[in-house]
């Protein structure tokens, strides 16, 4: 019997390490993977790498833009697990309705989904918010205030069982996060 494909949903706040252990995962396993800022932005007409210094939650982060954005997210994954690839998604997920509705696609194809809740110490996080800001090839327009305000905002996913989720503090080399993924996910599989 072929083995099924597997939706794997990278979370967290900005700046968390997301979108690079995202994408070494994807590549790791040979994964379709999706970016909610390239998605974002890609929706709004603007190259990947093209500055929007927008407030919190407005213009192309406001409720009404991150839906489409999430939608998008979301019939990219449903498509690929339609065909039987596996897909990793990377994006905040900050609100249990948006990791509900992955939560039933997962169970509507029939395949396994992974959350990866990531997080650091908010030093690394503004350490690297710094970095970012200087680096022309950055993605993300995450900024320090809008990180401490995402943090008030974010609804931990107690919502998901341990069988669904997995917490890395993301303050540590990618090649040893991605070897605490395979670990816990073998783990999982020989119980």
């Amino acid at each position: 019997m072929p083995r099924q494909a597997e939706l794997f949903v990278f979370m967290g706040l900005i700046a968390s390490g997301k979108s690079t252990l995202a994408a070494a995962w994807a590549r790791q396993i040979g994964a379709r993977y999706f970016n909610s800022d390239r998605e974002r932005k890609a929706l709004a007409g603007l190259r990947p790498t093209a500055p929007r210094a927008e407030s919190f939650q407005a213009g192309i982060y406001g409720p009404e833009f991150t839906q489409r954005t999430y939608e998008r997210l979301y019939l990219m994954a449903k498509k690929e697990l339609e065909a039987k690839r596996d897909v990793v998604l990377d994006g905040s997920y900050t609100a249990e309705k948006e990791r509900q509705r992955l939560r039933d696609l997962a169970a509507a194809q029939g395949v396994a989904i992974k959350f990866i809740l990531c997080r650091c110490p908010d030093n690394i996080v503004r350490e690297r918010l710094e970095l970012r800001a200087q680096d022309p090839e950055a993605v993300s327009d995450g900024r320090w205030e809008i990180y401490l305000r995402q943090k008030e905002c974010f609804n931990l996913p107690a919502e998901l069982g341990a069988h669904e989720s997995i917490t890395l503090d993301t303050d540590a080399p990618v090649n040893t996060l991605l070897q605490k993924i395979e670990a816990a996910i073998n783990h999982e599989q020989s119980q």
